[in-house]
């Protein structure tokens, strides 16, 4: 069935190619759901869509904001949006509790888990952890995989006591020593540091063996099996995007700073990490947006730890098929 669907998707997207620079194609739409508000990560996507690559393909799409990944996943598995944005492990803990997703790209070729905490704190290093406060949300990812990154730390965990804090007031309870410590998304690691400066510490679980792929773009199984030809119309476009976009972010960053009602150089920033989470050998060597077989066997196994799922074949949730081998993640960025 796969290799059904990469020579009928092929075939479509060389023909929506040729169309795309004379003959306008009927379009068809897309309602693909982010996995949080507009932000750095997001910019290709948007300049793309402002310069026409979907239109030119065939393709009306409507971004929606997201709430979360696993807001994301449940829309998009349930059918209620046919593409979307979520962390990949998110992913595959929904795909193992129902729902019907498939992976078909990553963004992140790194994971972009990491915990922070002020050194002011007594905290030297992760290994400090133990007896300590963690603040953030029940449903935060890394909270939720914690089993297997306390693995990971080779710390007990049951040895870090948790409190509910909201998103936004992570670094204001960091801040106040209400918790010792919390986890976030390293694209917003810039925020951190002008916040604590030196005072900051902090673990990128990439850096110590815990390295999932971060957020991905996903689709709804049913609709990707009706619909190749657009899906790797997306796909390919969207790989392009962010491959332009690492080679020359001024206008990416522009056009997402307008969309989002952001300063340009907030998402500088962000769009700069963003490119460090992109960068891995997976996506500089085989294809921008790539899945690696064996690191995601190693992703599953680490859900498989952290939730209980029903058990599935991970080949299942995830395909390279739609993506054009030929664009991959430049080495030299901007």
């Amino acid at each position: 069935m796969r290799g059904q669907l990469k020579a009928v998707a092929g075939a479509a997207f060389l023909t929506a190619a040729g169309l795309g620079s004379g003959q306008a194609m009927a379009a068809e739409t897309i309602n693909f759901v982010l996995n949080w508000v507009p932000g750095g990560d997001h910019a290709p996507i948007y300049w793309a869509r402002e310069q026409g690559w979907y239109a030119d393909a065939g393709i009306d799409l409507v971004i929606e904001d997201g709430t979360g990944s696993g807001a994301s996943a449940k829309k998009v598995g349930v059918g209620r949006n046919e593409l979307g944005i979520a962390d990949l492990p998110t992913m595959l803990q929904a795909r193992g509790n129902g729902a019907d997703l498939v992976a078909v790209m990553n963004i992140y070729a790194n994971s972009p888990y990491g915990i922070y905490w002020k050194k002011s704190s007594g905290i030297e290093d992760f290994g400090d952890l133990q007896g300590r406060t963690i603040g953030n949300p029940p449903f935060d990812a890394a909270r939720q995989m914690w089993p297997a990154i306390a693995s990971v730390l080779q710390i007990d965990p049951e040895s870090v006591n948790f409190v509910n804090v909201k998103p936004n007031a992570k670094i204001a309870a960091m801040e106040s020593g209400s918790i010792d410590a919390t986890t976030n998304f390293y694209n917003v690691h810039y925020i951190y540091q002008r916040i604590f400066g030196d005072d900051m510490g902090f673990v990128a679980l990439r850096d110590i063996g815990f390295n999932p792929y971060g957020n991905s773009i996903i689709a709804n199984g049913d609709w990707l099996e009706g619909n190749p030809e657009l899906a790797q119309s997306f796909v390919q476009v969207t790989q392009r995007a962010y491959a332009t976009c690492a080679q020359d972010s001024a206008p990416c960053i522009e056009t997402l700073a307008k969309a989002g009602s952001q300063k340009v150089e907030d998402v500088t920033a962000n769009w700069k990490l963003v490119v460090e989470l992109m960068t891995h050998e997976t996506s500089t060597e085989n294809a921008l947006g790539y899945f690696a077989p064996d690191r995601m066997a190693d992703d599953y196994g680490a859900v498989e730890t952290s939730f209980e799922i029903e058990a599935y074949d991970v080949s299942t949730a995830f395909t390279n098929e739609f993506l054009d081998m030929s664009i991959k993640m430049p080495t030299a960025t901007n």
